[in-house]
């Protein structure tokens, strides 16, 4: 390897890093991934229309993480809606999603855009006025992220009450951080 190419690759790990930093702040400043991601999108001109899209993946359920339910505060055969996602501006896959949600804190309208429709949760239960706790975020992936994930965050929504409504783990993919 020529100094040159050192130089350069030296570079691209730096701006990546950077990019991913930006990221995760942008996340860490709003209680909706789905808001954050869409200004994320259009500051970085990566579509005309900066909106997302959640695009369902098929296949069952992937296994509960062992801590899914006392996080929820839900015991025994607690009935959970899961949605497994990929969160798309443009064409752009910009997160995979797996997400854990109480049914039963949402409305029937709500239940039903989420199991019918590519509306993303952020948009869908907005008007629950939730928080985002960060559990973890980490540069790189979590158990159950694709390969090539950049950054990975587990998260905590919860109501204003402080009643937890959803667990999400969200993977982010090099093309969020991409120009």
């Amino acid at each position: 390897m020529t100094l040159a190419s050192a130089a350069g690759l030296a570079s691209a790990c730096t701006a990546d890093h950077d990019s991913i930093a930006a990221l995760e702040r942008a996340l860490q400043s709003n209680p909706s991934a789905t808001r954050a991601l869409e200004g994320w999108c259009a500051a970085r001109g990566l579509d005309d229309h900066p909106s997302i899209v959640a695009r369902r993946l098929k296949g069952e359920a992937g296994p509960e993480p062992e801590y899914l339910r006392a996080r929820l505060g839900v015991t025994g055969d607690a009935q959970l809606g899961y949605r497994h996602v990929e969160l798309v501006c443009g064409n752009r896959v910009l997160s995979v999603a797996h997400n854990w949600y109480l049914r039963e804190h949402l409305s029937a309208e709500m239940n039903a855009a989420l199991d019918g429709s590519e509306i993303p949760f952020g948009k869908v239960v907005a008007p629950l006025r939730f928080t985002r706790e960060t559990i973890d975020s980490r540069h790189g992936g979590e158990p159950g992220c694709p390969p090539g994930t950049v950054l990975s965050q587990i998260a905590l929504l919860r109501l204003p009450d402080g009643r937890p409504l959803a667990l999400v783990t969200e993977c982010y993919t090099r093309s969020a951080i991409a120009k």
